[in-house]
């Protein structure tokens, strides 16, 4: 049997998506199980022990004649591999194409609601309620597969040689770390950059031996340097210095991880690493740290969750500027209790 999975971005959407793969992986141990993804996340794939192959799209350039050839050559190598199940867990317009033309055996998506994406496949599976998670919403894709989705299973398996360059990159990796995300897709999900300047400012003072690190993507380096900027000495910043592995293994070092609602955040979750979230406009149920200890942050305003990229409120990221550093480093302390006197 061969099986296409579609997810192919954001970071935290690909991670949520994981445990269709490692489920479907488990039923039917024999399956050849592929993953269509944008390349900038397919290096987090590459190499997994459940995939058979990963199929990198190419968004950059979409519309120019170069893309449209590439998309060309995508789908003829799709084809060729005769899928027997086609799954389209983003339930879009432009996945919805990629699944429509794969031709399948049988054309499995979520039903999103949007973009029509609904007529190119030949079962649906609906959000279960409207508050679910989307990995439970992703587990019902794989009951109505027949699969069983309440199996264990062990989300990002540590992979030893990336694990020993982290640590001989960064030697001080063995130390208490704390793990500082401060970056997003969205300007109303960033908690602002001076409250995590007072978070870090504190909990370097209150905690003698623990180090900060700063970490987040190229977008997020000039807040990652003025953060890291705080203690010279006891501050690390890593924005945009680490691959997608190398991240994966520094969060799975973390004594905590402080973050905002972002890719990291769910990466940290999928590893069972505590998780200090702070959430605006966005639904924590919807797309929480998944089962992770530790503590999503939220203020209870009549706008949110907004679900929206920009504010509306009179008072602009409410949400966000009223929820102080002191509430999150109190969310924080009892995950180093002990550990970094």
């Amino acid at each position: 049997m061969k099986i296409l999975i579609l997810k192919p971005s954001a970071l935290g959407d690909v991670v949520q998506a994981l445990p269709v793969a490692r489920l479907l992986k488990q039923s039917y141990p024999t399956a050849q199980i592929h993953w269509w993804v944008a390349e900038v996340f397919a290096p987090l794939l590459e190499g997994d022990p459940d995939l058979a192959a990963v199929h990198r799209f190419r968004r950059k350039g979409w519309g120019r004649l170069s893309a449209w050839r590439h998309f060309g050559a995508m789908m003829r190598e799709l084809r060729r591999e005769r899928f027997d199940w086609v799954i389209d867990l983003q339930g879009l317009a432009r996945s919805a194409v990629v699944a429509w033309l794969a031709r399948g055996g049988l054309t499995v998506g979520v039903d999103s609601g949007r973009d029509g994406a609904r007529a190119a496949y030949d079962r649906l599976v609906p959000r279960p309620e409207a508050a679910v998670h989307a990995v439970d919403w992703y587990k019902a894709v794989v009951r109505a597969l027949d699969a069983d989705a309440d199996a264990e299973f062990e989300w990002l398996p540590e992979q030893p040689e990336v694990a020993a360059a982290v640590r001989e990159s960064w030697p001080a990796l063995t130390g208490e770390w704390a793990v500082v995300c401060p970056g997003g897709r969205w300007r109303t999900k960033l908690w602002p950059e001076a409250h995590f300047h007072d978070l870090i400012r504190q909990l370097l003072a209150e905690q003698p031996g623990l180090r900060v690190a700063v970490m987040g993507d190229k977008a997020d380096a000039a807040v990652g340097g003025r953060l890291a900027a705080v203690d010279g000495e006891r501050c690390l910043d890593l924005t945009g210095k680490t691959s997608l592995k190398e991240m994966i293994e520094w969060l799975r070092s973390a004594r905590v991880v402080i973050t905002n609602d972002t890719g990291p955040m769910h990466v940290a979750a999928a590893l069972g690493r505590p998780v200090v979230a702070v959430f605006g406009p966005t639904d924590p149920r919807r797309t929480g740290p998944y089962r992770a200890p530790g503590e999503v942050l939220r203020l209870p305003l009549d706008c949110s969750p907004c679900l929206s990229q920009y504010c509306f409120n009179p008072v602009q990221l409410e949400c966000l500027w009223s929820l102080s550093p002191r509430r999150v480093l109190a969310a924080v302390r009892p995950w180093l209790a002990g550990a970094c006197g």
